[in-house]
């Protein structure tokens, strides 16, 4: 909108230029059109500072979530391993650190067989059999190592990697009552005002109030939901390899 207008300004400049060249007495053009192409440069030069701020912020916001986005899907990769390993997700960064330092994962293995199913044999008095399902242990794997291998990263993912210094990412848990079964969820966010931080507070307003599919829509960034049961990052595709 302030670029409409200013795009309105020069052209209305332009218009009253012309009219003074046609119709100002010759003594008093020189110093009024000096002015007025003045007046043009300056706006001309708002205009294009306006425009080149907004596509500079625009590559500065991708460079920034994108980074923001790799310890979010650190972030979850933990969450979902200790669901697995526990059966709940972790809202505490130091208790979450700890599970990946010391847990592990089991390995299993399922395998099918079939046994004689006693009540049904003393029932009728003729062997019955019933098929059942197997599930082996065959070991076990550290979590450190199936995630991150050598790699100390997790022990700084909950930090916010850029904009705003010192600030770490909002972890939350709770659970999703669907069909009458409450389904653990965890969410992890951050705001844009801090990942934005140091920028152009109108653009980030703009930011924030983006609503489209190629874009990372609502005020947060973020993995997870409270609200359904959902693990997924609210970002769009061109902002990672994988969601």
């Amino acid at each position: 909108m302030v670029i409409i207008s200013i795009v309105a300004v020069i052209l209305l400049t332009i218009l009253i230029v012309w009219a003074i060249d046609n119709f100002i007495p010759k003594k008093f053009k020189t110093p009024i059109l000096i002015s007025l192409w003045a007046i043009i440069i300056f706006l001309g030069y708002i205009t294009f500072m306006s425009v080149y701020g907004e596509i500079q912020f625009n590559q500065l916001k991708e460079k920034r979530y994108k980074v923001a986005i790799e310890n979010l899907k650190d972030i979850r990769d933990a969450q979902l391993a200790h669901k697995t390993v526990t059966g709940v997700f972790q809202n505490n960064w130091d208790s979450l650190v700890n599970f990946i330092e010391n847990e592990k994962f089991t390995i299993t293995q399922r395998r099918d067989s079939t046994i004689i199913d006693e009540v049904l044999t003393r029932r009728y008095g003729v062997d019955t059999t019933k098929d059942i399902v197997i599930i082996d242990t065959l070991g076990y794997v550290a979590v450190k190592d199936s995630l991150f291998g050598a790699d100390p990263r997790y022990k700084t993912m909950m930090n916010v990697p850029v904009g705003k210094q010192g600030e770490q990412f909002k972890l939350q848990t709770g659970v999703v009552n669907q069909n009458n079964i409450n389904i653990p969820v965890f969410e992890a966010s951050v705001e844009k005002d801090i990942l934005l931080f140091g920028q152009d507070q109108n653009l980030i307003k703009k930011e924030k109030e983006v609503v489209s599919v190629e874009g990372v829509n609502g005020p947060t960034l973020k993995v997870g939901s409270l609200e359904e049961v959902n693990t997924n990052g609210n970002w769009p595709k061109n902002y990672s390899k994988d969601q």
